[in-house]
């Protein structure tokens, strides 16, 4: 029996996307939060959670990409031909931010507010695309033989917008943990009471899109509530609803200060690979939705097997020199302390 390389590079460009979910996102929430937080040394403190690690995070994006353009070539012409606009426009947000997060450190005080407004809205450009991108993923491309056949404005749809709204609600509460774990004082107790305002805004969203897409898509439909899959998958919803329970417990006694340490960002965090498992659930095995499978489009072996060996090599490091970044960096961030 050989190697299954299609589902071994499957795994690994997910795996990819969801560690960049993870790291990115609560780095994007804090911008999302910024315009809600007016104090400037409040802001400072915000970014210097992040400073020291943030640049490292885009690197399990771009490992996605380099990974479906070597093992999915078919996939990355498709998906980046429909998906270009919302792509483009998302790197510039992300580049707009990380030009805003050196230099609003540098900037006098007439230009800083200038910087702050750019990183916030940086933020929201790259976070409301992100989302935008995922909409239309799950509604699906036209494929005419090897070639996107749809145009250039296809992925804008209100499916879309909402999901690219929903995914600023998202990051925005792994932003409000990350701060509730890494601040103290009025900081903390701001970032709490965002969080619980948060976290049913975002499940009403999941409830949404839970909706919207089977009444959209009759083939996930089946997929979710045909027998016996119904019980096969009932307890991702169960789950959702179990981790926004806990999460909404932890928060409400962490009003007087008495927060566990890394609870509520680590149930955020659950939440939102409870909805990348979803994702997974309704699409799966097809990487060019509605009807292209990862096998399908997949590289001749000899090209998967030789990126294989980079990645095999390279992820290992990323994961040692991301963990080692955050096991350095841990603990909590004091006004005073941090990025110069």
């Amino acid at each position: 029996m050989g190697i299954d390389l299609p589902l071994i590079w499957i795994l690994i460009i997910a795996f990819g996307l969801m560690m960049y979910v993870v790291m990115d996102g609560f780095d994007l929430g804090i911008g999302i939060l910024f315009p809600f937080v007016p104090l400037r040394s409040d802001r400072d403190l915000m970014v210097n959670t992040v400073a020291p690690v943030w640049d490292g995070n885009e690197t399990w994006l771009v490992l996605g990409g380099a990974g479906l353009l070597a093992a999915f070539p078919l996939a990355y012409s498709v998906l980046l031909s429909a998906l270009y606009i919302p792509v483009v426009l998302m790197l510039m947000g992300l580049i707009l931010r990380g030009v805003a997060f050196e230099f609003r450190f540098k900037a006098d005080e007439s230009h800083r507010p200038f910087w702050d407004v750019a990183f916030a809205g940086g933020s929201y450009t790259a976070a409301f695309f992100q989302g935008a991108a995922l909409g239309a993923f799950i509604d699906g491309f036209t494929v005419t033989g090897p070639s996107y056949d749809g145009g250039a404005l296809d992925w804008l749809t209100p499916f879309s917008v909402f999901t690219g709204i929903g995914v600023i609600v998202a990051y925005a509460l792994l932003g409000s943990t990350w701060l509730t774990m890494k601040t103290e004082g009025a900081l903390q107790g701001r970032m709490i009471l965002y969080a619980k305002r948060i976290v049913p805004v975002l499940l009403v969203g999941i409830g949404i899109v839970s909706l919207w897409t089977p009444l959209a898509h009759a083939a996930i439909a089946r997929r979710w509530f045909s027998v016996p899959d119904i019980f096969y998958f009932a307890p991702v919803p169960i789950l959702v609803l179990a981790t926004s329970w806990q999460l909404m417990r932890l928060l409400t006694g962490g009003s007087d200060g008495k927060v566990p340490h890394a609870g509520p960002f680590l149930l955020a965090l659950f939440l939102l690979f409870l909805g990348y498992s979803g994702l997974a659930i309704s699409l799966w095995p097809n990487i060019i939705p509605p009807g292209v499978s990862f096998r399908a489009a997949a590289a001749p072996p000899q090209s998967q097997g030789f990126a294989l060996v980079g990645a095999l090599l390279i992820v290992p490091i990323i994961l040692a020199y991301t963990g080692w970044a955050y096991y350095v960096f841990r603990g909590k961030v004091r006004e005073g302390e941090g990025y110069h």
